[in-house]
């Protein structure tokens, strides 16, 4: 498995906004609010992988007081780091849409909460994808080659 590239993060960023903001053209209206618990609970994803990174590293790299690691249980969580920063790239992408369609209706109240909500859900999907990226190079075997072209 190859390593998540930022540049396909950012392109899945980019598209997703660009749909979102173009569905919303016409169906904003109808929705009902952004909901504000996405931000809490991307943050506490994100500090679950986060931790997991730490941990798995300091087993990989056979620090006192810890047993190596399943290797099946590494590559497993190599692959949960690497959806997870994708995921987390669409989302902050359907966030960023919602951000940038009520750019011009901030001075009504309800279009002005949105933006504050979705704008946190959007911050709190990059800290996701960071973690996510944190665990994915927490994954790799120590002397492992940094280019995997």
């Amino acid at each position: 498995m190859k390593p998540s590239n930022p540049g396909v993060l950012v392109g899945l960023v980019a598209v997703f906004a660009l749909i979102t903001w173009g569905l919303l053209q016409k169906t904003y209206s109808v929705l009902p609010t952004v909901p504000w618990s996405a931000i809490p609970t991307l943050l506490l994803l994100a500090l679950g992988e986060g931790y997991t990174g730490w941990l798995t590293r300091a087993r990989i790299r056979r620090r006192p007081g810890t047993k190596p690691p399943e290797p099946l249980a590494v590559a497993r969580l190599a692959a949960l780091a690497k959806a997870t920063a994708h995921t987390g790239a669409a989302f902050a992408g359907v966030f960023a849409g919602f951000v940038f369609h009520v750019l011009n209706l901030l001075d009504l109240p309800q279009p002005r909460q949105d933006a504050f909500v979705a704008g946190g859900s959007f911050a709190s999907c990059v800290v996701l994808i960071c973690a996510a990226l944190f665990l994915e190079h927490c994954c790799r075997v120590p002397g492992e080659p940094k280019d995997h072209t």
